[in-house]
């Protein structure tokens, strides 16, 4: 007799995994009431979401439609301000009558209207400009900025292609052996500026060579506390020479 015959089969296992299994809870159909009160609550919930969305593209329409307004508004009275006064020095467009005069064209307007702000708190000193923004408003300094912003920019090449090399490579690298940083490291390679610094692409060379001179001299009483220790380090030669670079970018 085989060991396999001797031993008798116990059957099926009885133990292992016990599989547990959801009773059903038998689902009670809704009433007509309750169908009727459910559909007409979905109802008013689309009816509420519907003007909900409408309501607020109104109101969106609307702010819009008011800023709009505002801003035609805004440009219609810097256009005055420019035909009535700024015109005579800096052109209707920005362009400048005179390269005594900077060209406002392409500038930042948040730098314009903060300067026309310093010209008539004194902090910049400038006896021809604080008569002319006396009576001006901070809103109206602000429309002044977006105006001459929007104006294209006019590029004229340097007059003397020399002295504009030898100032690209200071506004680049500035001078190692004087100390001299370079100027864009502020003013950017394009010389493109911020918000809180001036475009000098394409400005006149006579203004931007003036201006330096005045950081240097501390006659330029505001924006000085940088430019003055940078321009310390220029001489006279460097300063026109950088100007010129940028009168023809």
């Amino acid at each position: 007799t085989s060991l396999k015959a001797a031993t008798p089969w116990p059957g099926r296992a009885t133990s292992g995994p016990t599989h547990w299994h959801k009773s059903r809870v038998p689902e009670t159909p809704l009433s007509q009431d309750q169908r009727r009160f459910f559909r007409d609550l979905c109802s008013e919930m689309t009816m509420k979401r519907i003007r909900f969305v409408a309501q607020t593209a109104c109101l969106l329409a609307g702010v819009a439609f008011s800023s709009g307004v505002l801003a035609q508004a805004d440009e219609a009275r810097a256009k005055k301000i420019v035909g009535g006064v700024c015109f005579v020095c800096h052109g209707m467009e920005g362009e400048s009558s005179s390269e005594v005069f900077p060209r406002l064209a392409g500038q930042h307007w948040e730098y314009i209207a903060k300067q026309l702000e310093n010209f008539k708190s004194g902090k910049r000193k400038s006896t021809a400009m604080a008569d002319m923004v006396a009576k001006l408003t901070p809103d109206e300094m602000v429309a002044l900025g977006k105006f001459f912003e929007k104006q294209k920019v006019e590029l004229e090449p340097a007059k003397d292609a020399d002295l504009a090399g030898m100032g690209k490579y200071i506004y680049l690298h500035g001078n190692k052996y004087s100390g001299l940083a370079a100027c864009a490291s502020c003013h950017g390679p394009q010389a493109a500026g911020t918000a809180a610094l001036p475009r000098l692409a394409g400005q006149h060379a006579a203004y931007i060579e003036t201006q330096l001179k005045q950081f240097h001299q501390r006659e330029r009483t505001n924006d000085n506390a940088v430019m003055h220790a940078i321009v310390s380090k220029m001489t006279p030669l460097e300063m026109a020479a950088v100007a010129e670079y940028l009168s023809g970018k």
